[in-house]
């Protein structure tokens, strides 16, 4: 996944003394009241309503650095429902509080990924899907301050793991199902592995995740109506050995798809370690207040 960049513009110097421009209508306090445009000293500006000298309602702030907000206002804070469009072409629709994500939001990264779900102070935080765009694969189920954790499961193209999550890899027991008809039963622990040797030759311990299967469950085959026609007895000759070897067959590729989705979910599962949603309120856009001239 990409990393997003969504720095805000940068604050003017109250001490400046410069206090912007503004065009439109004002209360008999002379405040900035109903529907105006104000450009700010920083090069941001603002189109929509104003209530007591402050942004509140529906209105449109640009920054000079490309992004842009359109939404609801309360006492110059977002507020309601709103869209961030960042420089990088991300963006998110959805809830606002006191200028952070929180309820329930949309994000569409810059790469193509999309988190659907519940955000508590501009984190993923609740319930919510994350699709990825270059693999279709989603992890559905639970995430805390922007972070999988508790149960969840991901979902691929041809099977997909159940299970609880900490720390955004799955830990302890679950199973992967298979669109082929079965199930494979095990469970994830950690476990230490020494790689290359570092300074004085002291070797350099990595944790990584490791699947212990326990059993596999097949599908069970339903039993045939009774006014349907029984299927024509086998050769005698392929009896039981053909039945074995049916079996056999059948085992082989059972285990190979189970080989595929495990290596699948342990690569999907890898990937999001780092994820990429610009939670840090240190990256949040400020908007200075157009304070009035």
């Amino acid at each position: 996944m990409v990393a997003m960049s969504d720095a805000g513009s940068e604050e003017f110097d109250d001490d400046q003394g410069n206090l912007g421009e503004y065009d439109g209508e004002r209360n008999e306090a002379g405040e900035r009241h109903g529907v105006g445009k104000a450009v700010l000293p920083n090069g941001d500006t603002y189109q929509g309503l104003y209530e007591n000298g402050k942004r509140s309602g529906q209105g449109t702030y640009r920054f000079k650095n490309g992004a842009r907000y359109v939404g609801e206002y309360d006492m110059n804070k977002k507020h309601g429902q709103g869209t961030f469009y960042y420089p990088d072409g991300s963006r998110y629709e959805g809830s606002w509080v006191e200028d952070q994500r929180q309820g329930h939001g949309v994000y569409t990264y810059a790469n193509g990924d999309i988190y659907d779900g519940d955000w508590l102070h501009h984190q993923r935080h609740g319930q919510g899907v994350y699709t990825y765009h270059d693999t279709g694969s989603r992890y559905v189920g639970t995430w805390v301050t922007g972070k999988m954790e508790s149960a969840g499961e991901f979902i691929h193209l041809n099977h997909k793991y159940q299970g609880n999550f900490v720390n955004n890899n799955p830990s302890g027991p679950g199973k992967y199902v298979f669109d082929i008809g079965c199930e494979q039963h095990g469970e994830f622990t950690q476990v230490d592995q020494d790689g290359a040797d570092g300074e004085d030759d002291d070797p350099i311990s990595a944790t990584v995740l490791k699947w212990r299967p326990t059993s596999i469950t097949s599908l069970t085959r339903m039993t045939p109506a009774k006014d349907q026609k029984k299927p024509p007895s086998p050769d005698p000759g392929k009896g039981p050995e053909g039945k074995e070897k049916q079996e056999e067959e059948e085992k082989l590729k059972v285990e190979a798809t189970v080989t595929e989705g495990q290596a699948l979910t342990e690569e999907q599962t890898g990937r999001t370690k780092t994820p990429t949603t610009p939670e840090p309120e240190t990256q949040k856009p400020p908007e200075p207040e157009d304070k009035e001239d």
